[in-house]
């Protein structure tokens, strides 16, 4: 399959009038794919399509504002929009996708982000091979489009992605924070399964008929790693905040939905929500019911869901899962995403929202899609040679060793099968800042 070459646009920034504020234009990772991004973080082979479906969601509920204070919950119409990418026959004339989305600021106006992509809008389907289905959920307040560059990146190596909307109540004060959120703890899974099971046993658009439904993967950030762990099987424990605050009638419908898990095969979570000690989702035994293959990957400076108490924690519950965790240091919470690009009188809360202060977003990028395809190729497609990159020599990626002989020059080699002590598909010196365990976490030399 010959890959399409596309020539992106460089990023920029307009100013916009009226309501919205200043555009912030996402450079993608896929332009000019630079010799820094490891192996497997280079796009794939498969030209991509892409197109958006509303899914009407049934028998749903939403929380009040009196609802919090009486207990009642009342029957909602739900309707969710889901971003696909597919693998495509290359037409040639076809025009690649741009991705705008209005970003909501509390008591600020809203500011338009956009992002050159690489796929061919409403391209015909690739014919004559079957897919694993991917499914992507984001964090709280974010939207389908906002890890774009990882769901063409995936798709380009072989995969249908479906990437949900979950078009989460907005929050102007604690009140309606409150009420938003509640209905965040809720609707999380559910979205994700009612959303899994319309895809797998709905009627297809013909660019989702090469889906193979006995190979699924979810991913999911945040809010949307909380919803995955119970999608894959860890039931809620209604005992503690904030789960015990959420009214009876919502409680009980979770418990229903998440009675079992998912036909899912692999799980991928970004600093999953729900581990720390003040707001727990799970007991350790629930999260050791999880017995699918699960990438956990996080940074140890989240202050948001807790790296040492919160994160740590659920991965070392994931006891029946075949499990790795990989950890940026120094990374807080905002570990994936496109790499928006801020104009400089942009308000802090949306850099808060969108950066990292330590890492580049396109270096957390090119990582994230190289361990993430190694994963989901050995467990959704058996490639057994992608072991060698997750199975890596020493949890501590800056004790990788490499030599070279005098002024001996690599021009980005990427390490192999020759250097068994350096992480594969890295470039010498480029392995640094990382950590990646298999199993029960040692401690990194």
């Amino acid at each position: 399959m010959k890959k399409r070459t596309i020539a992106m646009g460089v990023a920029g920034l307009l100013i916009a009038g009226g309501a919205a504020g200043a555009y912030i234009v996402s450079p993608t990772i896929h332009a000019g794919q630079t010799g820094e991004a490891p192996e497997l973080g280079r796009t794939g082979d498969y030209v991509i399509g892409t197109f958006e479906k509303d899914f009407a969601l049934s028998d749903r509920t939403a929380i009040g504002t009196a609802g919090l204070l009486t207990g009642n919950i009342e029957p909602v119409g739900r309707t969710l929009t889901v971003r696909f990418w597919y693998p495509a026959i290359d037409t040639a004339d076809g025009e690649a996708a741009s991705y705008t989305h209005m970003m909501a600021i509390p008591d600020k106006d809203a500011i338009e982000v956009v992002t050159g992509g690489i796929a061919l809008p409403d391209a015909p389907a690739l014919e004559g091979e079957t897919f694993p289905l991917i499914v992507m959920s984001h964090g709280y307040r974010g939207w389908n489009t906002q890890f774009s560059n990882l769901g063409e990146h995936i798709a380009s190596h072989g995969y249908v992605v479906a990437s949900i909307d979950h078009a989460d109540m907005p929050a102007e004060g604690l009140p309606s924070l409150l009420v938003s959120f509640g209905n965040v703890l809720v609707d999380r899974t559910q979205d994700q399964r009612q959303i899994l099971s319309l895809i797998l046993d709905g009627p297809r658009e013909p660019q989702l008929a090469a889906i193979d439904p006995e190979k699924v993967g979810l991913i999911g950030y945040s809010m949307g790693g909380y919803g995955a762990l119970a999608t894959a099987g860890a039931a809620y424990d209604f005992s503690k905040e904030p789960l015990s605050n959420i009214p009876e009638q919502a409680q009980q419908q979770l418990a229903n939905a998440t009675a079992e898990a998912a036909p899912i095969d692999a799980l991928v979570t970004f600093a999953p929500w729900g581990g720390a000690p003040d707001n727990r989702a799970w007991t350790a035994d629930s999260l050791a019911k999880v017995d699918v293959p699960t990438l956990v990957v996080s940074g140890n400076q989240d202050d948001v869901v807790d790296f040492e108490a919160g994160v740590q924690w659920i991965y070392d519950s994931l006891q029946g899962a075949d499990r790795r965790l990989l950890v940026f240091r120094e990374a807080r919470h905002n570990i994936v995403g496109n790499d928006f690009t801020l104009p400089a009188e942009a308000d802090f809360v949306a850099t808060e929202f969108l950066k990292e202060p330590v890492w580049r977003s396109d270096r957390l990028n090119a990582i994230n899609q190289h361990f993430v395809t190694a994963f989901l190729d050995l467990h959704l497609k058996g490639d057994g040679d992608k072991a060698a990159y997750l199975n890596v020599p020493r949890p501590d990626s800056n004790a990788s060793e490499w030599p070279i002989g005098f002024r001996e020059q690599l021009n980005g080699k990427y390490a192999g099968s020759d250097q068994p002590d350096h992480w594969n598909g890295f470039q010498r010196r480029w392995a640094v800042g990382l950590e990646l365990y298999s199993g029960d976490r040692t401690t990194a030399e």
